[in-house]
């Protein structure tokens, strides 16, 4: 017979990081047997902000135990519900620990008068797993895409799944190049061009400015988040009369063997032309020489362009999750 859990909801600010390190490790094993994600640079340096008494958030603890956490970061008006996770013997319970910091982590964000926008990507969670809590408080959800390539064991010639040998070529005017900080500005300039009216700027707000896109690539290349950004998988495509960037792809590393494919997008004059195939075509090439054995990415479901061109390439789904947004100057 189960015994039903007593909770406790307490400030997060209240925990140091020796208290949290145990359920933190737990989540980062979860990451790794489920997303094959090495979590273990993203707890540390979550753990350094638990010390400095400062991240926002809630601990549950159950007779005493650490049973749980969530926590957000705020960017102007907008926060960001960084993470929520719970143990517990019963899968039913798991859930309910999560609901309830979920509800507490939400009160509080909704009743912030500076907060005008909450945003959340919980990979861990199935979608449709934790959407009643983010529906009732009248969240848009947007299911995503956890998909994943095998790569080859030697790299050559690389074909399709339905043998289609992918664009080798490129125009006579357009140059791939290695990324080089050199880039930043640019690549910002790139990003936020390329999401204009697309639907990951409905779930990602940085995508809207490029203030936002700039804060989005430093995010990528500097922190941990998405992994360690490794700067000699990561390539740029120039055109020659112009000098300007015109499609990139950015990896990290998330694991000793596996890649994540953090961005990949083609300004809009240039679409067409089959050099996001190019792009993944020579990510894969490189990857594979590289001793690499799988890509990962993630996709937004509703994206069907991107979504075919992944699985024509070899992609499948590995995992379904949710996007989650509340904007509350929208009506």
């Amino acid at each position: 017979m189960a015994i039903a859990t007593q909770l406790e909801i307490l400030d997060l600010r209240h925990f140091a990081a020796r208290q949290m390190r145990s359920l933190l490790e737990t989540e980062a094993h979860v990451w790794e047997q489920r997303l094959r994600w090495n979590y273990q640079n993203s707890t540390e340096l979550l753990l350094q902000y638990l010390d400095s008494r400062i991240l926002p958030g809630f601990v549950a603890l159950d007779r005493g135990r650490v049973a749980g956490f969530t926590f957000c970061v705020y960017e102007g008006q907008k926060a960001v519900i960084g993470d929520a996770f719970a143990i517990a013997s019963d899968p039913d319970e798991v859930l309910r620990i999560t609901q309830t910091l979920l509800r507490h982590m939400l009160e509080l964000l909704l009743n912030s008068p500076g907060t005008l926008r909450i945003e959340s990507q919980l990979l861990l969670y199935d979608a449709g797993s934790i959407e009643a809590v983010f529906l009732e408080y009248g969240f848009q959800l947007h299911p995503r895409l956890f998909m994943e390539f095998h790569l080859p064991p030697t790299a050559g010639p690389f074909f399709s799944p339905t043998g289609t040998t992918l664009p080798h070529n490129l125009p006579t005017n357009i140059e791939l190049c290695p990324w080089s900080p050199a880039y930043y500005q640019q690549a910002a300039e790139l990003i936020h061009e390329s999401y204009t009216n697309h639907i990951d700027a409905l779930i990602n707000d940085q995508y809207c400015s490029l203030h936002g896109s700039l804060r989005f690539l430093h995010n990528i290349v500097r922190f941990p988040g998405c992994g360690v950004f490794d700067a000699t998988e990561s390539w740029v495509l120039r055109d020659t009369r112009t000098s300007a960037l015109v499609g990139m792809v950015l990896c990290s590393r998330v694991a000793p063997d596996v890649a994540h494919i953090t961005q990949l997008c083609v300004a809009p004059p240039y679409r067409g032309a089959s050099l996001g195939s190019f792009l993944l075509r020579h990510a894969i090439d490189h990857l594979s020489h590289s001793g690499f054995e799988a890509i990962t990415l993630t996709v937004t479901e509703a994206n069907h362009q991107a979504v075919r061109l992944y699985e024509d390439i070899g992609f499948f789904t590995r995992h379904r999750f949710d996007a989650m947004v509340l904007d509350k100057t929208q009506p």
